[in-house]
């Protein structure tokens, strides 16, 4: 990686794309910020911070080669929940059409966001097709890394948290005693961009990341202290995820049987770089509108 080589950032008004647009221009990397809403606010707030939007769109394989040209690295994310839900094979399509178009243009680094265990043939429907895009892009020939984050610390400030949260409950399907893994999107973007400027590190290697474990009770803990209400912990049937959705009660079903074993200390250790936030860290660094 140079200065004056762009790296094309997927995604880049979704949680994860645009902390990782942030950490490579904190590197001093100039940054192509893909997006299909190039007009949108978030794609605004990106080129005020110093970003290169550019519209591109995984079902369009023109706008993608446009995009994708001259670039030396690319942020590669898929997601497979759209208004209407889980949709899996749009994910996988349009996740092997991204990856593909960076193989024909010569991209010299791929660094693919997956789902930590992703590769562990976890039963869970939205794990098992980043698997999917994972082999294809371990068959393209390219130098990639690919990197499965833990649950989401954001996920924790959505609304349906929220709502609990206000109620005084922080609500989850989990039994009180099993340690969730979490990371916070910031996290993630450190770590992509230390993978992305420094390539023969991290080429052809597959790591799952989480910089914090705790049971939910003591993540009630920590959000009590954060938000300054009293948060106790409720668990959730799983049933009632099952009639939401069987690929998230399949998920909640893996973290309860199996959970995520991710070394943290290790990470921290190996990687101080990152600069990791513990979910204490994450939950006091923001605004709770309780």
């Amino acid at each position: 990686m140079t200065q004056t080589s762009y790296v094309a950032v997927a995604g880049a008004t979704g949680t994860q794309g645009a902390a990782v647009v942030d950490a490579l221009l904190a590197h001093g990397l100039p940054v192509r910020a893909l997006t299909r809403t190039p007009g949108s606010a978030a794609a605004r707030a990106l080129a005020a911070a110093g970003a290169h939007v550019v519209p591109a769109d995984f079902d369009d394989r023109e706008s993608l080669d446009a995009a994708l040209a001259g670039t030396a690295a690319l942020f590669a994310v898929s997601t497979p929940f759209g208004p209407s839900g889980a949709d899996l094979t749009t994910e996988v399509r349009q996740g092997t059409a991204l990856i593909e178009a960076a193989a024909d243009a010569r991209v010299g680094h791929i660094v693919l966001t997956s789902a930590a265990h992703a590769d562990r043939d976890t039963g869970i429907p939205h794990f098992d097709s980043k698997y999917r895009i994972e082999r294809r892009l371990a068959g393209l020939g390219v130098p990639w890394t690919v990197l499965g984050p833990a649950a989401f610390m954001e996920n924790y400030a959505g609304e349906w948290t929220l709502d609990g949260l206000r109620r005084g409950s922080f609500v989850l399907p989990m039994p009180p005693e099993r340690p969730l893994a979490l990371v916070p999107a910031r996290d993630i973007g450190a770590f992509a961009a230390l993978a992305i400027t420094r390539p023969d590190e991290f080429a052809g290697r597959r790591i799952d990341i989480a910089s914090d474990a705790l049971t939910c009770p003591e993540i009630a803990e920590v959000l009590t202290s954060a938000t300054g209400r009293p948060i106790g912990f409720q668990r959730l049937p799983i049933s009632e995820i099952e009639a939401y959705s069987a690929d998230l009660a399949a998920m909640f079903r893996y973290f309860t049987e199996t959970g995520l074993d991710i070394d943290t200390a290790a990470l921290r250790r190996d990687h101080p770089e990152v600069g990791w936030q513990d979910f204490a860290d994450w939950a006091h660094g923001r605004a709770w509108p309780l």
